[in-house]
């Protein structure tokens, strides 16, 4: 008899760079990826348009900031593909969450990271808003309006692509607890009666060692 190889699981995570849980949530995932044999797909979500913060909120300048770096990642997609967006994605997280960075020289970021920091120039550029749009409506689509980041979808075992707000926790568990929580995930967003799970957060995140 010859033995099928099982099939990695393609999932999608939404982020905006700037938020902090969503950073811890995607160390977690890329810690289990390999085990789990997780394909992610880097997809964008704009909290300046989700929320719409007044221009006068102390939440304005950062949100705009980080949309300007999702313009960023959807021009290095279009050239590079997904790794290249993953990357990037990595390379922000160190500089925002880890270094304390929020604004920095983008393309300084991409040459780090041996893209071309001519991407750069999208962080003003227009020409990419509908497409972070489409790709933030369609995550949004699977869970809803009232949600933030960070979202993760995947193909459930009928076929289903479903989808579920966080998890939301504050540093990347030991080893084999993460990859509970990941099996926790699925079983949890497979099930169509499930909504919700949640208690108050008494902690800020905890970023761990630097990427």
């Amino acid at each position: 008899m010859v033995s099928v190889p099982e099939m990695s699981t393609s999932v999608r995570f939404w982020v905006d760079p700037i938020c902090p849980w969503c950073w811890v949530t995607s160390q977690w995932i890329r810690e289990i990826a390999d085990e789990r044999d997780l394909e992610i797909t880097w997809e964008p979500i704009s909290l300046l348009i989700k929320n719409e913060p007044a221009p006068d909120s102390a939440f304005y300048e950062p949100l705009q900031w980080s949309y300007g770096l999702l313009r960023v990642m959807e021009s290095v997609r279009s050239t590079e593909g997904e790794a290249g967006v993953g990357d990037l994605y990595v390379e922000y997280g160190r500089r925002i969450h880890h270094d304390g960075v929020r604004m920095f020289d983008v393309a300084l970021a991409l040459d780090a990271i041996g893209l071309d920091p001519a991407h750069a120039a999208a962080t003003t550029d227009e020409q990419w808003d509908k497409e972070i749009t489409s790709r933030m409506e369609s995550g949004l689509a699977l869970v809803g309006n009232d949600v933030g980041t960070p979202i993760i979808s995947f193909f459930a075992d009928d076929g289903r692509e479903v989808a579920i707000f966080g998890p939301v926790i504050t540093k990347v568990p030991e080893r084999e607890k993460a990859l509970r929580l990941w099996d926790t995930v699925v079983t949890l967003t497979e099930l169509e009666e499930f909504w919700e799970l949640k208690r108050t957060r008494t902690s800020r995140p905890e970023f761990g060692a630097r990427p």
